[in-house]
């Protein structure tokens, strides 16, 4: 595969500076020895969440059983699930006066349960903290087993996000084992509980613009809600390239063509990320 080497265009480049909220927001993080997606896939909306004092909590470890071409997190052989986990997470989140709760996880499928078992502790572990709180998450895909999507859905957050990633085509280039039809499905079944279904996807891959539209409407027929989406940056010379950096002026117009199409709301922007302005988009 050819690499790409264009310099990234000024449209992406991030200018804020850390400050003292921000040193607090990591240093409050590391106290709790948790994990973040914010750090873990090297988001370059990091400076500007964790000045505002929020991120996007990553549990079940910082190791992944999946190795997708685009994303950072490490992969490998996981430890078991840490139990003093959602306690801590809790009371993080408590202690940085949250009210809108964004929860994601590596993969686990290592584990029989797949990691369910430890995210419905967390979940209910949060909600008794912090009963007011409102609770967004992004599942993976649980292998498409019904049953441990139901675990989630059965809790009732007031999101519930799994990503797309990328367009049909591109799947199997960039996603380890997870397969398009079986993420539509998730996400299916999420819509139909009546919980808002959120997806993302990232281009700059290669897709085509063709293929963009199908993909929308493909989250519209599984009756996906709330839609993002991102520029692709390569974490690394091992990552998959990126093939193109689109211009601001073309998310703009994705995104009037998501709404177009009937989603409720749609993010979409060079730095756009799955739980960037989260808390905005409630349906």
């Amino acid at each position: 595969m050819e690499d790409y080497r264009q310099p990234k265009p000024e449209w992406i480049k991030v200018h804020i500076k850390r400050d003292e909220k921000y040193q607090q927001t990591a240093s409050l993080l590391k106290s709790y020895f948790l994990n973040t997606i914010c750090s873990s896939g090297k988001c370059p909306n990091i400076k500007e969440c964790w000045k505002e004092g929020t991120a996007t909590f990553m549990i079940l470890g910082e190791i992944c059983t999946r190795a997708c071409k685009f994303c950072n997190t490490a992969t490998g052989k996981p430890l078991p699930p840490d139990p003093d986990e959602p306690e801590r997470l809790a009371k993080a989140a408590l202690e940085m006066g949250l009210q809108y709760i964004v929860l994601t996880s590596v993969d686990r499928d290592d584990l029989e349960d797949l990691g369910i078992n430890h995210w419905v502790r967390t979940i209910n572990t949060i909600r008794e903290y912090l009963p007011q709180a409102q609770i967004e998450v992004l599942i993976p895909d649980f292998q498409g087993r019904e049953n441990l999507i139901q675990s989630i859905i059965n809790l009732r957050p007031n999101v519930i996000g799994h990503n797309l990633e990328t367009v049909q085509r591109l799947t199997p280039a960039i996603r380890s084992r997870a397969r398009y039809h079986i993420s539509l499905e998730v996400i299916r079944q999420i819509a139909k509980s009546g919980i808002p279904a959120k997806s993302g996807i990232m281009v700059g891959l290669g897709e085509s613009y063709d293929e963009i539209l199908q993909t929308m409407d493909d989250l519209i027929a599984a009756g996906c809600s709330i839609l993002t989406i991102g520029q692709y940056l390569r974490p690394s010379n091992r990552h998959y390239p990126v093939m193109e950096y689109i211009r601001p002026e073309i998310f703009s117009e994705l995104r009037k063509i998501a709404l177009e199409k009937g989603f409720k709301a749609a993010e979409c922007g060079p730095l756009v990320r799955s739980s960037y302005h989260a808390a905005q988009y409630k349906i």
